[in-house]
């Protein structure tokens, strides 16, 4: 994660995003990981979980300044 933002922060701003993506889009691929790709849908499953690979979606979404 970033020096600036905490995790706590980027959920936030990355909920502000998926708030704002039309309902027809979150099915769209968001970001690519390990060669497995991430949608919107899938990755807010994965933030709402708490899932071993939030520090990591978070982490490119912020380098991609999608959050």
């Amino acid at each position: 994660m970033s020096n600036n933002a905490t995790p706590d922060e980027l959920k936030s701003r990355f909920y502000k995003v998926y708030a704002n993506v039309p309902l027809n889009l979150r099915s769209e691929i968001v970001l690519v990981l390990d060669k497995e790709p991430i949608s919107w849908s899938v990755a807010y499953i994965e933030i709402e979980t708490n899932s071993a690979r939030v520090e990591q979606i978070l982490t490119e979404l912020e380098k991609l300044s999608i959050i």
